[in-house]
Formats: C-alpha cells, sequence, structure tokens
C-alpha cells in the first residue's frame, strides 16, 4: 500500500477591477513566495465577474432613453503548498495595493 502525506494548503483569492494592477501585484507575490522556497501553483485566471447596470437618462421626459454601466472584477488563485511560518510574515508585511483584494484560507 502506497501512503500519502497530508498536504497543507493555503489559497489565495485576489480579486481587482483593474487586470494590469492584479497581474502586477501577483507577478511580485508569487517572487516572494518562491524565494522563501515554497512551492507555489498558479496564477490560475478565474472567469472574469461582469456586473452590467441599466439607467434611465431622464427622469420624466425620454424615458425610452437609457444608459448602460458595466464593473469588471478580475479573479486570480494561487495555492501554496505546504507554507512554512515565513509565509505568513511574508503576508502581514506586504503593502497591498489600493483597488486589489486577497482573501487567503487554510484547507
Amino acid at each position: 500500500m502506497t501512503q500519502q502525506k497530508t498536504q497543507s494548503k493555503l489559497r489565495i483569492r485576489l480579486k481587482s477591477f483593474d487586470s494590469k494592477l492584479i497581474d502586477k501585484y501577483v507577478v511580485q507575490l508569487i517572487d516572494l513566495l518562491t524565494k522563501s522556497g515554497v512551492q507555489v501553483r498558479g496564477p490560475v485566471p478565474l472567469p472574469t465577474e461582469i456586473k452590467r447596470y441599466t439607467v434611465n437618462r431622464a427622469a420624466f421626459i425620454y424615458n425610452d432613453s437609457r444608459e448602460q454601466f458595466e464593473m469588471r472584477i478580475h479573479k486570480r488563485l494561487i495555492d501554496v503548498i505546504n507554507p512554512t511560518q515565513r509565509v505568513t510574515e511574508i503576508f502581514s508585511g506586504l503593502d497591498l495595493p489600493a483597488g486589489v483584494e486577497v482573501e487567503i484560507k487554510m484547507s
């Protein structure tokens, strides 16, 4: 029989409205993690979430005239296999750029 080692995994999920900003931050984050000597999988681009809104242009007359707006939320996923204490120190000391949201889960 083959014995399997249980691997702990740190899942990092990033969200941003700007795709260039999130890609720049992901490259910086992966460089820091690989320098600390942990195994990294990703970044995996997740589907872009698009929120669309339709608004009347005028309040009373010209009700058939409407404006449409949309927001695009870009997402990336990074997995850190068997994270060490150094990885948590990296995240606590990181400067997060405005417009990037980070969600971290341990499994």
